[in-house]
């Protein structure tokens, strides 16, 4: 990996942000009347030079507590409110470059366009730290952005574990930046095919929910009705081929909260086949969804892009057991 670079912060609602620090720190505050009022993630995140995501994460592990106490990120501090900060020392984990094929469809100084397998975890986390897509791509691809630190270098955007398909990889910086800020404003356009298990009873629709943790099951999601805990999720669907118990539709999604085309499939009452999380389990392996399109300016020469991933040999299976048809457009 080159040498750090210079440290950006940039708000990407696609992507969660990495935490850096190193450190341990255990501390109480007291609130001063002229600080009361204010978000207690807000606040801490200005206080201790810390993002409002990683503060976030302390508090729902409970390293952060008031009055002895739990606590959530949008409680409003007040005058004497006591509040006790953890931080935790970070492992530090060597992530190596390995040996595994990928499918780079396209590549250029400033970014490449992979298809994923189904299978592949993106970046490394607990429990992965070796075979994920970012071992991959540090040895295929030599010069990636360092931004999102040593565990996600040139990571821009994710795809779940068993989704197949198309994903974007910053080389430097300077397109980083700029394919973060056309995700956060919308400008690329993602669009996936589902195979959902029932027939749709209407051709097109919008769903527009929040989504936030299950709480019955927190390694879900849900949608919700809490404004505070949950955020907006928007995804289009448009349906391509029906049977009776089977419907392939097309979807385009205009955020990108973690599963969302699965928990709004399921939301509608049409689970995407194979999804064993969100759905029973069936034939399948896994849940029959891939990000099959993808359109969008190129952040550094300004030339319009699009990309199309072929449907894996899995999905074409699906769809003929389903008689479903799709046509390459």
């Amino acid at each position: 990996m080159n040498e750090k670079k210079e440290k950006y912060e940039i708000e990407n609602e696609f992507e969660d942000e990495i935490d850096t620090e190193n450190s341990e720190n255990d501390q109480n505050i007291v609130i001063l009347s002229e600080e009361a009022g204010s978000r207690i993630d807000k606040f801490l995140s200005e206080r201790l030079e810390l993002t409002r995501t990683r503060i976030q994460q302390l508090i729902k592990d409970e390293n952060i507590l008031v009055n002895g106490k739990k606590t959530k990120p949008a409680y409003k501090i007040e005058e004497n409110d006591v509040v006790k900060v953890v931080i935790p020392e970070l492992e530090t984990v060597e992530i190596k470059p390995e040996n595994i094929n990928i499918e780079i469809i396209y590549e250029d100084n400033d970014l490449a366009v992979i298809n994923k397998r189904a299978g592949i975890v993106v970046h490394p986390a607990n429990g992965y730290y070796s075979g994920t897509l970012v071992n991959a791509i540090l040895y295929h691809i030599k010069d990636l952005s360092g931004i999102n630190g040593e565990i996600r270098p040139g990571i821009v955007h994710r795809l779940d574990k068993d989704t197949s398909g198309l994903l974007i990889i910053a080389k430097n910086d300077k397109a980083h930046l700029k394919l973060s800020q056309m995700f956060h404003d919308k400008t690329v356009k993602k669009t996936y095919l589902a195979i959902l298990k029932g027939k749709l009873n209407q051709k097109s629709g919008r769903i527009v929910t929040q989504i936030g943790r299950d709480k019955n099951d927190r390694k879900k999601m849900a949608v919700i009705n809490d404004l505070n805990s949950g955020k907006t999720a928007i995804t289009n669907y448009e349906v391509i081929s029906q049977t009776e118990k089977f419907t392939l539709v097309k979807v385009h999604i205009e955020t990108g909260r973690t599963h969302q085309i699965r928990v709004h499939m399921k939301h509608l009452g049409y689970p995407i086949l194979g999804d064993s999380v969100y759905g029973r389990p069936d034939s399948e392996k896994r849940q029959m969804l891939h990000a099959y399109k993808l359109e969008f300016q190129h952040p550094i020469t300004e030339e319009n892009m699009e990309f199309i991933a072929e449907l894996p040999e899995d999905f074409k299976k699906a769809l003929k057991k389903c008689g479903l048809k799709f046509e390459t457009s």
